[in-house]
């Protein structure tokens, strides 16, 4: 019962949309007029409000009498090298829309700053659920079964998407992937360090030496989960997966086995016998991913869990960084510098089993 009242906390914390934020306000008729300019078919008057979720680019719920849309932007303030790119966004999501993959329509671009303080983006409000307990309680199981099976087949379409021809060639640098990646969320982690932790320490260390080749490479979203998608109204299906500013060329394992954090170091790992439930099991889970990617089969995963945890501690130390900066998204934010040492020591047992000493 606690479990399901943190959840249902959780839930409420993130759904929605509240008045915007004073840190994260702007002059609306500039806004406005912008829209006039640039979104095909804008009409106002313009009603601005800010949706709860997210801890990193601010996102706005824009409505006016005949449509709704969303605008995503850079949040204002001190911010990350290569943090925020909503620029990167704009162009994945624009170039998917059009191969029928579920991202949302996108309208326009703004660079310039004066506009609303920052550069952002429009695109369509896709109306739908949005999951986020895992567990999914007042579903039957079948239908848990169909809505995780259904994430699958999405992630599975992105990494069988022919980026080159879609004209994502130069999108991302192609080779060495895992390698950058763990230089990257090492950077972050130092940039925002507040506390010195030995297990973190040792995987900055570990994770290059034994990091593996990619075997292929992809767009990545670098961030898919279920709570990152909407799905029908009624239907078992995804009809657009969002937050793609972590997005890039690189090995589909990556994002693959980050979904798998769920089953197991997640909420469905938290699940007695979850597969009663009716949510499939890792290893059918694997071989559903397997089979519609062409795979024979995985590698040994415990490298990618490990890995995974470190880079959720990475994105957790820059959340408690922007807090101490004080630009952070969310008055939650400075309670992520507890959370980080756990997963220190939850990716290191995976380190561990994956023949680190």
């Amino acid at each position: 019962m606690a479990e399901e009242a943190t959840e249902q906390a959780r839930e409420a914390l993130n759904s929605g949309t509240k008045p915007v934020a004073e840190s994260h306000k702007f002059e609306e008729a500039r806004l406005d007029a912008w829209m006039k300019q640039n979104v095909e078919g804008y009409q106002g008057p313009l009603e601005v409000r800010q949706f709860k979720g997210g801890q990193s680019n601010p996102t706005y719920q824009l409505i006016t009498p005949s449509k709704k849309y969303v605008m995503r932007r850079k949040p204002p303030g001190k911010l990350l090298p290569s943090a925020h790119a909503v620029d990167r966004e704009y162009r994945v999501i624009s170039a998917l829309y059009p191969t029928g993959f579920p991202a949302p329509r996108t309208y326009g671009l703004c660079t310039d700053d004066t506009v609303i303080g920052t550069i952002f983006y429009v695109m369509d409000m896709v109306e739908g659920r949005i999951l986020w307990d895992q567990s999914l309680p007042g579903y039957e199981p079948a239908e848990r079964r169909a809505i995780h099976m259904a994430s699958v087949k999405t992630l599975a379409d992105l990494h069988n998407t022919d980026y080159k021809a879609i004209g994502l060639e130069d999108f991302g640098r192609a080779g060495n992937y895992m390698a950058r990646q763990i230089d990257r969320w090492t950077k972050q982690y130092k940039a925002s360090e507040t506390q010195h932790l030995d297990t973190i320490e040792r995987l900055i260390e570990w994770l290059p030496k034994t990091c593996p080749e990619d075997d292929q490479h992809s767009i990545v979203h670098a961030d898919y989960r279920l709570d990152n998608m909407v799905i029908h109204p009624t239907e078992a299906r995804v009809i657009a997966v969002l937050d793609w500013e972590l997005s890039t060329i690189g090995n589909p394992l990556a994002d693959f086995s980050n979904l798998l954090m769920q089953w197991v170091n997640g909420a469905i790992s938290n699940i007695p016998d979850y597969e009663k439930t009716g949510i499939p099991s890792l290893e059918d889970v694997v071989a559903e991913y397997c089979r519609l990617t062409g795979r024979d089969g995985l590698p040994d995963l415990n490298w990618y869990f490990s890995y995974n945890i470190f880079r959720l501690a990475g994105i957790c130390q820059g959340i408690v960084g922007r807090a101490r900066d004080g630009t952070a998204n969310s008055p939650q934010a400075a309670a992520m510098e507890a959370r980080v040492p756990l997963l220190g020591e939850a990716a290191w047992k995976f380190a561990v089993k994956a023949g680190a000493e």
